[in-house]
């Protein structure tokens, strides 16, 4: 077995944007189109060793040189939708978050300055020529942001354990975006009227903001992503974020201000002992 097959995927989740065929220019609609009748569609997995190979170069490749053809597909309600990774623009957006993150010593032992240099420079070259670019993938190291709990409910929890054959589990939530619209509303509302203004509903704003750049009748999927790997199986197995972050809401909408700090406490206690992981040798 390979160094790179062997790994684990990080510890990160995802928040994507599954877009119907017609929400994109027809050139690339043919693309996608002939992509989804494949025999095979690359999974998560196959993404993250392909981003592991180039990590592993001599020297590093920080961010892919050409843009990935490839996406995730998901058909809903009998309509094929497609997620394009866009390895490249989510590699860049990523660099500028290590850059802000850590120190230059941190970094140079991670991707040498000259290769961060020609990243900041062909990125900053792409986006005069594309300056309306948005990935259709956000991602998290650590945790479930929050805010990204809001746009789904509990019903729409999908829990799979993980199988006899060595599969990881899967903790995901999907929803059709004009209800994943409806509910960041909803809750902004709830926010403006109660609490003062906070992470927590600017985080909310620039949510928003991506999402109306996707198509109506998309799906928004939360997925847990790799860090199923860093809960035990039987807290994954009861992990009810969405529904806490609901209750929450909720209370707050009603005045119920203690019922609304001990539904934030369960939330904050799962997701500390999570985030304290990162740190821990």
């Amino acid at each position: 077995m390979s160094v790179v097959s062997s790994v684990l995927v990080p510890y990160a989740s995802y928040l994507r944007v599954y877009e119907p065929l017609a929400a994109f220019p027809e050139s690339e609609r043919a693309h996608w189109a002939r992509y989804a009748g494949r025999s095979h569609i690359p999974t998560a997995q196959d993404e993250l060793r392909r981003s592991l190979a180039d990590l592993v170069a001599t020297p590093p490749v920080g961010v892919p040189v050409h843009e990935s053809g490839d996406a995730f597909v998901a058909e809903v309600d009998g309509v094929v939708c497609v997620c394009p990774w866009r390895t490249r623009l989510r590699g860049w957006l990523a660099l500028d978050e290590l850059m802000e993150m850590f120190p230059g010593p941190v970094l140079d032992a991670v991707l040498p300055p000259v290769v961060r240099g020609q990243a900041v420079a062909d990125h900053e070259r792409w986006a005069e020529r594309n300056p309306d670019a948005r990935p259709w993938i956000l991602s998290s190291v650590w945790q479930v942001p929050v805010r990204w709990f809001v746009l789904f409910s509990d019903e729409e929890r999908e829990y799979t354990a993980a199988g006899e054959g060595g599969e990881p589990p899967v903790l995901r939530y999907r929803t059709p975006m004009v209800q994943a619209r409806r509910r960041l509303a909803r809750t902004l509302k709830t926010l403006r009227e109660t609490v003062d203004e906070g992470p927590l509903t600017e985080g909310l704003v620039d949510v928003g903001r991506w999402l109306e750049e996707f198509h109506p009748r998309a799906l928004v999927e939360l997925d847990y992503g790799g860090l199923v790997h860093a809960l035990p199986a039987e807290q994954l197995a009861g992990d009810r974020s969405a529904a806490d972050v609901a209750e929450g809401i909720a209370a707050l909408r009603a005045g119920d201000a203690d019922g609304a700090s001990e539904a934030y406490g369960r939330l904050a206690e799962r997701w500390r002992a999570v985030k304290d992981r990162q740190f821990a040798n």
